[in-house]
Order: C-alpha cells, then sequence, then structure tokens
C-alpha cells in the first residue's frame, strides 16, 4: 500500500522539487580536503545561526553527539543526562563504546532537569570515582513529547555548570522547533552550550545530514573525531546542499507543523480510551498510549496501517506521532478525526 500520511517520524520527509534543484547546482569538492565549497558555506551559515565560531558537517545526529562527547571528555569521566534522552537511550552505548564515558541518568519532568535534579550528582574528587565531567540536555526533547525547554532553566543550569567546571552539551537535534515554539532566535539557546548537535534531516527535510558547533578549538578537535570514527566524506556538498537549502526556507514553516501536532494531541485528549504520555505536544511530537484493557499498541498501529497512516511504536505501550513538513493540514484533520473514533479492543 502507498501510504500517503506517514507519521512515524519527521526524518521521512521527502527532498522539496526546490531543494532537489539547489542540491543538484550545488558547487563540490573533496572535503576531506576542506574544499567543497558548500560544506564550507553551510557550515558558516549554521555556526551564525547558532551563535559560535565554527561549525563541522556530519552525516548524522548521532555522529555529532558521540563526536562531541568524544571530544570533550577522557576516558572514566561521567556524563549526567536524563534517564530517557536520546544520547544515552537510542545511540547504542556510545559515550561507553566509544570515549569509554559513563552515564549517569537522573529521572526529569518531560524530558526536562532542572538545576535541583543535577545539584547532588557530581562525585566528590577521590581516586576510587569516575570524574563528572559533562552535562548533556536534549532539546526539544523526544520521549518527553517534544517538550521545549524553558529557557530560564537552561540559563540556570548553564550558571551551575560554569560554577562547578562542568561541560554542557546540547543535543538540539530539533532545536529549530524549540526556537520556533519559543519564538526565539536559535542563537539565544545555542550560545548556553560549549557544544550544539543540530539535525538537518528531521524537522527541517533535508534528505540527510547534522551539524556540531562550539568554539574553533573544539571543533577542530570534533573535526578529528569525525574522521576517527568514519566521517570524513568527499564530494558532500550534494547532500550539505540539502541542508543549506533547509535552513534558509524550512524553518519558519515549523509552526505549521506544531499546530497539526495540536490537532492530533486534542483528538487523543477527547478519546476517552487514549490518553498522551506525557501529557504535552509543546512542538511536533505526540506521544500516546491506550488506556488499561482497551488493547495494545501494536494493534492500534495495525488498525491506522490499514487505514493508510503509519505510526511507530517505540516503546512498550506507546505510540507516537510526528508531523512534519509532508503533513498537509487535511491530512491532520483527517489523522483528528481517526483518533477520535478509535474504540477499544480486548487485548492479553
Amino acid at each position: 500500500m502507498d501510504f500517503s500520511i506517514d507519521l512515524r517520524s519527521d526524518t521521512v520527509t521527502k527532498p522539496t522539487p526546490a531543494m532537489k534543484e539547489f542540491m543538484a547546482k550545488a558547487p563540490l569538492g573533496d572535503d576531506v580536503f576542506g574544499e567543497d565549497p558548500t560544506v564550507i558555506e553551510l557550515e558558516k551559515e549554521t555556526a551564525k545561526l547558532l551563535g559560535h565560531e565554527a561549525a563541522v558537517f556530519m552525516p548524522t545526529g548521532t555522529m555529532s553527539n558521540q563526536s562531541a562527547i568524544r571530544a570533550h571528555t577522557q576516558s572514566g569521566d561521567e556524563m549526567l543526562c536524563e534517564s530517557s534522552c536520546h544520547i544515552y537511550t537510542w545511540e547504542a552505548g556510545g559515550p561507553a563504546v566509544l570515549s569509554g564515558v559513563t552515564s549517569r541518568t537522573i529521572p526529569g519532568k518531560a524530558g526536562v532537569l532542572t538545576v535541583d535534579d543535577l545539584a547532588d550528582k557530581i562525585r566528590p574528587l577521590n581516586d576510587h570515582y569516575t570524574r563528572t565531567s559533562i552535562v548533556c540536555l536534549e532539546n526539544t526533547h523526544n520521549r518527553g513529547g517534544g517538550r521545549v525547554y524553558p529557557l530560564e532553566e537552561i540559563r540556570k543550569i548553564r550558571a551551575w555548570t560554569k560554577e562547578n567546571q562542568l561541560i554542557l552539551h546540547l543535543d538540539g537535534a530539533r532545536l529549530w522547533n524549540a526556537a520556533v515554539a519559543l519564538g526565539v532566535p536559535l542563537a539565544t539557546i545555542a550560545t548556553e552550550f560549549d557544544s550544539v548537535s543540530v539535525c538537518f534531516s528531521k524537522g527541517l527535510g533535508a534528505p540527510v545530514g547534522s551539524a556540531l558547533a562550539g568554539s574553533a578549538a573544539f571543533i577542530r578537535k570534533a573535526r578529528r573525531v569525525r574522521k576517527l570514527l568514519g566521517g570524513g566524506m568527499r564530494q558532500a556538498g550534494v547532500i550539505a546542499a540539502g541542508a543549506l537549502y533547509a535552513i534558509r526556507n524550512h524553518i519558519g514553516r515549523l509552526a505549521e507543523d506544531h499546530a497539526h501536532a495540536q490537532l492530533l494531541a486534542d483528538a487523543v485528549r477527547a478519546n476517552p480510551i487514549l490518553e498522551l504520555d506525557p501529557d504535552c505536544a509543546d512542538t511536533n511530537l505526540v506521544w500516546f498510549r491506550l488506556t488499561p484493557g482497551n488493547g495494545t499498541n501494536t494493534a492500534l498501529a495495525a488498525n491506522l496501517k490499514a487505514q493508510g497512516i503509519l505510526v511507530s511504536t517505540p516503546a512498550a505501550g506507546l505510540l507516537r506521532a510526528c508531523t512534519h513538513l509532508d503533513i498537509t493540514a487535511d491530512q491532520a484533520k483527517h489523522v483528528a478525526q481517526v483518533l477520535t473514533a478509535v474504540k477499544g479492543t480486548q487485548s492479553a
């Protein structure tokens, strides 16, 4: 079946005709030699948007985050992070495997940590302990229902990390969504961090790519780590052009995705056998479940699939719908109507 409404992720988007044309015309060079003009332009423009000195183009968000951790730390260090964050949960144990860094996970509220959550988590300076050296936040928070980190809380955490000489890294895969939701420039958020990872292939609709931004000295280290991890690319401008087009044309329209997600969230709230988990939809992600006794997430996903609607089932009992630039207002309204009409089924 040709599924016309694919809500599994904002990574399923296809390049727009204008983006493909821009990619086809991109000037190219060998990026490992530092000679691809389109990659250079993307890195400079991304760094400027984020308010940092420099940036490096990465093939994936996972490589971007893991390059940051390795460049910031040494083997035996400890990372503080929220218990359901992407870096810890969905990056294949990268901090431990690639950097020898242990993760101390802290439950947050819809993925958001506060200074009070972190305050007593720094290990004492003692040869018996790992060295707490880095704090990682995620904004927007995927498992937190696309929760936007409150800016004031970020600033409090920034002050606390500086006071305690800790690195602060942001997994900002969907930072674009957070900035649009808050109505602030990207740099207002990004400059609170020592390093920031952003993803072009999610809400912005580019086919490939992420970037890591920070100080010029840090990015030099990260570029070496990228090479170590196999991320050195040659005529990468052909994909960098998609990202460049995306940051120039697709950031402002993210508000449409947020409005469509609200339609879906309202439909879940209106159906007594469905519930949001968590009860928020700040941006373009809607996590929900069936209430007890009304069926399984896999059965509901199959039901929706039979109606031409794809959602993901990322964890036991849970479903996730993600709006994006390939979802129209009419499609969002249709899915909302379907969710409102969902009925329970007996399940084991």
